[in-house]
C-alpha cells in the first residue's frame, strides 16, 4: 500500500496542466504512472459448523425411564452440525481490466487511492479522510467452567446401593429443583426473596444445580464453532449447481466429495445494465478514467427441500465497463471520485472549483 501512495504522490509532485491519459494494459518503458484493476465479482459462502465432542452421562441408559429424554446415546460420538451460511459478493481483481494512468507533460494527474490487491478506491481524495479505521481484535469471552454435579448430590444418593436406584434418586432431586423454581416464580415457597435481586441469585443456582444434574442423564456436547470459504466465479446464469456438500462425519467438504449431502445455488442474471449496441468500429484506444457498471444477479441457496439463502448481489460479469472523460480532471477543478472497491462501481463524484 505504501508504494501505491508513493508513486501516486510522485504524479501530483510532477504540476502540469492539461489531460490524463489512460491505457490498457500495464505500464509502458519508463513511463510515470499508477497501474490499477478492476475487480470481477466471486460469490462467497460463509459457511460455520459445529464440531460436536460428545460424551454420554453416567445415567444415560436410564434418561428416558426416569426423565422422558429420548434418544440418549450411551455412546461418545463425534459429530458435525450445520450452524448457518452467509452469501454475499466480493470483488477481486480482473488480470483483463487492468489499466495504466500515465502522467503527460503538463498535465495534472489524478491522486489515486487503491485497495491492497490494486483496485481502484477513490480519486484526489485526501488519503487520511478515505483510509479504514483500524480493526480491533474481538476478545475472546471466557469460557465458564462447568459444574461438578456431583457437588449438588445428597448423601442418600451417594449411598444408594445401585446404579440405577443412583440414577432414580438424582431423577427425583431434579423433579425437587422443578418444584422449587415454580414455588418461586409463583410467590409460594415458604422462604420467599426480599427483593428481586435476591430471587435472581435463588433461581440461577436452581438453574445451574439442575442443568449439572441433567447432563448425568442427557450427557455433555462439548461444540467448537469452525468457519468455512466458499468462492464461486461466475461467468454466466447456471442452476442448481453444488455449490458445496455437508457430512455430519466430516464436516463441509468439497462439491465433488460424494460423502457430504450436496446444497445446490443458483444464478439469475436480472438483465438491469443494458449492453452497448455494437458499431462495428473498434476503438484504437480507450480514454478516461474505467470503471465498472455492475448488473444484478438473484442468487438462491438450497439443500435440495428448503432454501438457505434468497437475494440479489451485485455481479460485475452482468454489467458494462464505463469511462470518465480525461476532460474532467483538468486545471480548472478538481474532481473527486468515490468507487466501491468491491464493483469497481461509482459511488459518488464532486467538484472542486479552481481558485
Amino acid at each position: 500500500m505504501k508504494k501505491l501512495i508513493i508513486a501516486a504522490g510522485l504524479l501530483m509532485a510532477t504540476s502540469a496542466y492539461a489531460q490524463t491519459e489512460v491505457l490498457t494494459g500495464v505500464t509502458r518503458g519508463k513511463d510515470y504512472g499508477v497501474v490499477y484493476s478492476l475487480p470481477k465479482t466471486q460469490i462467497e459462502l460463509e459457511i460455520k459448523a459445529n464440531k460436536v465432542n460428545y460424551t454420554p452421562g453416567e445415567f444415560s441408559k436410564y434418561a428416558d425411564r426416569y426423565l422422558r429424554l429420548n434418544n440418549v446415546s450411551a455412546d461418545p460420538e463425534v459429530y458435525w452440525e450445520l450452524a448457518s451460511v452467509k452469501v454475499k459478493s466480493v470483488g477481486v481483481p480482473n488480470s483483463e481490466a487492468t489499466y495504466f494512468v500515465k502522467l503527460k507533460d503538463k498535465t495534472v494527474a489524478p491522486l489515486m487511492e487503491l485497495t491492497e490487491n490494486g483496485l481502484v478506491k477513490s480519486i484526489n481524495v485526501p488519503y487520511s479522510q478515505n483510509s479504514s479505521t483500524k480493526k480491533t481484535t474481538p476478545t475472546t469471552p471466557a469460557l465458564q467452567k462447568s459444574a461438578n454435579p456431583r457437588d449438588f448430590l445428597t448423601e442418600e444418593i451417594l449411598m444408594a446401593s445401585s446404579t440405577a436406584k443412583m440414577a432414580e434418586l438424582v431423577a427425583k432431586e431434579i423433579y425437587n429443583i422443578r418444584e422449587s423454581k415454580n414455588a418461586l416464580l409463583r410467590g409460594q415457597a415458604d422462604n420467599m426473596p426480599s427483593d428481586g435481586a435476591q430471587l435472581k441469585i435463588m433461581l440461577d443456582n436452581l438453574n445451574l444445580q439442575e442443568d449439572a444434574m441433567t447432563k448425568m442423564f442427557s450427557g455433555i456436547q462439548d461444540k467448537e464453532e469452525k468457519t468455512f470459504t466458499v468462492r464461486l466465479t461466475p461467468d454466466r446464469e447456471f442452476n442448481n449447481e453444488v455449490a458445496f456438500r455437508f457430512s455430519k462425519k466430516l464436516g463441509v467438504v468439497a462439491n465433488n466429495d460424494l460423502a457430504g449431502t450436496p446444497f445446490y445455488i443458483s444464478l439469475k442474471d436480472l438483465k438491469i445494465v443494458k449492453m452497448p449496441q455494437e458499431d462495428g468500429k473498434k476503438k484504437k484506444d480507450l480514454d478516461g478514467i474505467a470503471y465498472n457498471v455492475p448488473g444484478q444477479a438473484l442468487v438462491t441457496l438450497t439443500d435440495g427441500k428448503r432454501k438457505l439463502y434468497e437475494g440479489e448481489l451485485p455481479v460485475t460479469q452482468f454489467g458494462i465497463i464505463e469511462y470518465l472523460a480525461p476532460v474532467l480532471f483538468n486545471k480548472n477543478s478538481t474532481i473527486k471520485v468515490y468507487f466501491d472497491p468491491n464493483t469497481g462501481g461509482l459511488v459518488k463524484v464532486d467538484r472542486e472549483e479552481g481558485k
